[in-house]
């Protein structure tokens, strides 16, 4: 049922969100000449997969954990993205093709591996990893890689249909602060 949903509001929300992409695409190409990110990150099954977001930090920042990048690469409109989560909506695409759900664990680079253990411990890597979920809207972020694990193992033992559309409301409505960033 969940993976009919994902397809479904996936799809709805690139349709309709495609004239909003094509916008925040061309503000990109003018804000850092290269709109979008892609970053290679680990999937269900520990399978590695290219997530697409919309470039939020300036094209020469290292490919690290956001809470190890320098504030100071994130760009004047890379804050407006993050601020209203827009930087996500390329994820539809990667919940379209099966490798994301719109609710689940946030997907974690392969260098991780204190966040990669911690979650095969826990049995995390058995679902689609998300764009939002537990941990996302109380503000947990993959600074924490224990606490994480526990949480996104406690939503995947837990999760109930009311519950995956009460996180993507509340992460729409703007709960939850987002990947910290070091300040600089």
């Amino acid at each position: 049922m969940i993976r009919v949903l994902d397809v479904v509001l996936s799809t709805v929300g690139l349709v309709l969100g495609a004239p909003v992409l094509a916008v925040l695409w061309v503000i990109g190409w003018f804000s850092t000449g290269s709109p979008l990110f892609r970053q290679e990150r680990v999937g269900r099954y520990q399978r590695v997969f290219t997530l697409v977001k919309f470039r939020t930090m300036r094209p020469d920042t290292a490919s690290v954990a956001t809470h190890l990048a320098d504030a100071s690469a994130v760009t004047r409109f890379g804050r407006f993205l993050r601020g209203t989560k827009l930087d996500e909506l390329p994820q539809l695409w990667n919940v379209l093709k099966g490798e994301m759900s719109l609710v689940g664990p946030r997907p974690c680079l392969p260098s991780q591996v204190e966040l990669v253990a911690a979650r095969e411990a826990r049995g995390v890597f058995a679902v689609r990893p998300g764009i939002t979920g537990l941990a996302q809207v109380n503000g947990v972020d993959m600074s924490d890689p224990e606490r994480l694990a526990e949480m996104d193992a406690e939503m995947i033992g837990s999760l109930t249909l009311r519950d995956y559309f009460r996180y993507l409301v509340l992460t729409v409505t703007g709960k939850g602060s987002g990947d910290r960033i070091r300040p600089s």
